[in-house]
């Protein structure tokens, strides 16, 4: 037994170290390095809705017979959608990002991809593929839009959207269907919502920051609380949607006691348009846009955008858009919001 114990201890004492016993084993190829592509200094390249924007793509050398392909990963099904392919002389353009994408092409080496007029839809991740045959590498890189998440329930109350109703309400807003990403982020800036909502991939979510009884039970704690992918037919919640600025544009609210129609009617005698609710986030986050009047939208919605809280103005203590809800469309009550496009 003394013999047995005594062999133990020594086995201990000659084994490596943790740090080491998990390490590649001898003879395994360490992970290959790129042979032909540049890594990129920043992987994530900030744009804003309607720029210019430039990943980069270059090449050490040219091999022989290459190809470089451009693709888009979609997070709703994980695929990859080709935007464009080229050989160095001649290119092909693919999919609906094909009219507003080029090859930059700089120099001989550079295969950069531009994206004109940056839309909501084009945020998200890049792959820039070298085809060489059996040496194939590729770089990812992420195009990240500043923007603002909001929640979203139609006129007849919450949890009323399939997921593709969902989708469509956010397009008509001015907005899409929030990414996770998005939806954390507005998190961490203080979203806080007891509405469980769609994202874009066809998971329910719901932001909380303050715990509390309806919204899960105190002892919860804050985060983003799931509900999983669900059916996207069958299942209905609410919809949590990303807008971004819009370069150019500008909203601005019109004083009176205006029914819907009226509304509608006052902005088009300015020769602008009635705000949708995506646009008055927008104009509120990146243009600080505040007022205690409410005024309709184009949903029929009436809200109001507080950039510092005060008493008078609904006297909660966190800036945001404010909203009475949908009132009848014949109330003659509100002033009315409107957009002016550049």
């Amino acid at each position: 037994m003394h013999r047995l114990l005594l062999l133990s201890c020594l086995w201990l004492l000659a084994a490596p170290p943790a740090s080491t016993i998990f390490q590649r084993p001898t003879g395994t190829p360490a992970p290959l390095r790129l042979q032909y592509l540049l890594e990129p200094l920043h992987p994530t390249v900030h744009t804003q809705r309607g720029a210019t924007a430039i990943l980069p793509c270059v090449l050490r050398t040219l091999p022989h017979n290459y190809r470089v392909k451009w693709s888009k990963v979609e997070p709703t099904n994980y695929r990859e959608n080709i935007i464009i392919i080229t050989n160095g002389l001649y290119h092909k353009n693919y999919g609906p990002l094909s009219p507003r994408v080029r090859l930059r092409h700089s120099h001989r080496y550079d295969a950069s991809l531009t994206i004109t007029n940056v839309a909501l839809e084009d945020e998200g991740r890049y792959r820039c593929q070298l085809v060489n045959g059996l040496e194939d590498e590729s770089i990812l890189l992420t195009l990240h839009l500043e923007g603002v998440v909001f929640p979203y329930q139609p006129s007849n109350g919450r949890y009323k959207f399939n997921y593709h109703e969902a989708k469509q309400a956010c397009e008509q807003q001015d907005s899409r269907l929030a990414t996770y990403q998005q939806l954390y982020k507005a998190w961490t800036e203080g979203l806080d919502w007891c509405n469980a909502g769609w994202i874009l991939d066809g998971t329910v979510h719901y932001p909380i920051i303050n715990s509390r009884e309806p919204c899960g039970g105190r002892l919860l704690l804050p985060g983003v609380r799931t509900y999983g992918a669900r059916d996207k037919q069958k299942d209905r919640f609410d919809a949590f949607c990303f807008t971004s600025a819009l370069q150019g544009s500008q909203v601005y609210f019109i004083r009176g006691h205006l029914n819907f129609k009226e509304a509608g009617q006052a902005c088009r005698n300015h020769g602008a348009a009635i705000a949708k609710v995506g646009q008055l986030y927008s104009a509120w986050k990146f243009s600080q846009l505040d007022r205690c009047d409410g005024g309709w939208l184009a949903d029929g919605s009436v809200r109001y955008p507080i950039t510092i809280p005060r008493e008078r103005c609904g006297g909660l203590p966190d800036p945001g858009v404010r909203s009475f809800g949908f009132p009848s469309k014949e109330m003659r009550t509100y002033g009315t919001y409107c957009f002016m496009g550049k």
